[in-house]
């Protein structure tokens, strides 16, 4: 039995062909996230880390600060890129030299203590300026005025665990949560609002919708704005806004008795149709329909589906022009591409790592997740357009560009990252690379 009391440097493994298989870790300055420096291009090429921490400010005495507010920023956000979620993992990643080069910094970074107190300085203020940063920086991203937008907008849960301030049990999850909004366009993240679960989903949107389009407004006159979402956000004051200041929406519309009164005629021939070919029916169709408390009739678009699971109606209420079919599923069916971003958030972001105790520090992570998700993005809509990550997910970016075993050597001369030989994806690294570079 090996003595307990023995430090043990070298662990051996079955051979072969009659050599010896040691291990140690006596390998010297060797980093699993060789791909730190793409991060820092993007950054670069976004100014974005520095336009956060000049809006934000830091009301520390600067001079006795070893850490400045954009590097705490910058250590942070990459972190999470590069898949590290938790404060914790801060006090070994600090003394990683790829992170350090990447940060323009030579010592150790900032432990995670520092970090929390970051965190925790965080107020209403801060979460606006934030949004400012990605609302600006995605109107940057145009080099001429669009001429259409669609700004997609969805709620999900944000489950949490323990007694942080805000969270409630939400009957539909079945779980404590938070309720964030999502605002995107394309693949763009432009809002991400924490908020208490306990509201109506559309609670807010109608705010922070009417703010957004004002500001790419502001900016771009004549660009058609179409807002699209569920039937959590039918609501027909936000309707008549959208009708009065000339934007168009096509919102989904959940379905009540008066909807399927409205459609009984196509239900019962799609059923017609079903059990005559024994194959599903898909009817489209429009109807002029207002609720009660409606201020006026709407445009609804109606899609009744007849399968071996009987039948399936949908209605969404609209204000574009064109065919029924088009529209719905050419324009409505994609906003189902917004939950494939939104899991990209959750999943690979850790935008839902929401465990602070306080309301403004749980909203200043789900900040920091879509900081790291505009540098991503950054990179697949910049850098890898027109290759085989084209459409690639955060997660997988990662995994192939910027998880990459690599030597550090440092000296007063310069900083070499030594990259494996063997990784599949160097050719594709180096294009990353060129493309994300500035000039």
């Amino acid at each position: 039995m090996p003595d307990p009391n023995c430090t043990q440097n070298v662990l051996e493994f079955p051979g072969f062909s009659r050599r010896k298989i040691e291990a140690s870790f006596t390998g010297g300055d060797i980093t699993s996230n060789g791909g730190t420096q793409l991060l820092r291009l993007a950054d670069e090429r976004l100014g974005l880390m520095r336009a956060v921490a000049k809006v934000i400010g830091d009301e520390r005495r600067t001079k006795s600060c070893t850490h400045d507010l954009e590097s705490l920023i910058r250590q942070r956000v990459f972190a999470i890129a590069l898949g590290f979620e938790d404060l914790n993992d801060h006090d070994t990643l600090r003394s990683d030299l790829a992170l350090q080069s990447a940060l323009y910094r030579d010592e150790e970074l900032a432990s995670s203590s520092t970090l929390c107190r970051l965190e925790n300085r965080a107020d209403r203020a801060t979460a606006v300026a934030m949004h400012e940063v990605l609302v600006e920086q995605f109107i940057a991203s145009f080099k001429k005025a669009p001429r259409q937008l669609i700004l997609d907008v969805d709620a999900t849960d944000d489950r949490v665990h323990g007694d942080q301030e805000g969270r409630f049990f939400h009957a539909y999850y079945d779980h404590y949560c938070f309720l964030p909004l999502y605002v995107f366009c394309k693949d763009q993240l432009l809002v991400s609002y924490l908020r208490p679960s306990k509201i109506d989903g559309a609670k807010h949107s109608w705010a922070v919708l009417a703010l957004l389009i004002k500001r790419l407004r502001q900016v771009w006159p004549k660009v058609q704005i179409i807002v699209r979402g569920d039937s959590g956000f039918c609501r027909w004051r936000m309707l008549r806004w959208f009708d009065r200041h000339n934007v168009d929406y096509i919102i989904g519309l959940a379905k009540n008795a008066r909807l399927l009164d409205q459609s009984y005629a196509m239900r019962i021939l799609a059923e017609i149709r079903y059990q005559a070919s024994g194959k599903k029916q898909r009817l489209f169709g429009e109807i002029r329909y207002a609720a009660q408390t409606w201020d006026s009739d709407r445009r609804v678009i109606v899609k009744i589906e007849h399968s071996s699971r009987g039948p399936n109606p949908r209605f969404v209420v609209t204000n574009l022009s064109g065919g029924v079919k088009r529209l719905y599923d050419r324009v409505y069916c994609a906003r189902g591409e917004m939950e494939n971003r939104i899991k990209e958030q959750q999943l690979d972001l850790f935008a839902d790592r929401t465990s602070c105790h306080g309301w403004w520090a749980n909203q200043f992570r789900l900040l920091l997740s879509s900081l790291a998700y505009t540098l991503m993005e950054t990179i697949r809509r910049v850098a890898l357009r027109g290759t085989e990550l084209a459409r690639a997910q955060c997660g997988t970016i990662r995994l192939k560009l910027l998880r990459i075993g690599a030597i550090v050597i440092r000296n007063t001369r310069r900083i070499r990252l030594l990259l494996s030989s063997a990784h599949p994806n160097q050719q594709l690294f180096f294009l990353v690379a060129s493309r994300l570079k500035p000039g």
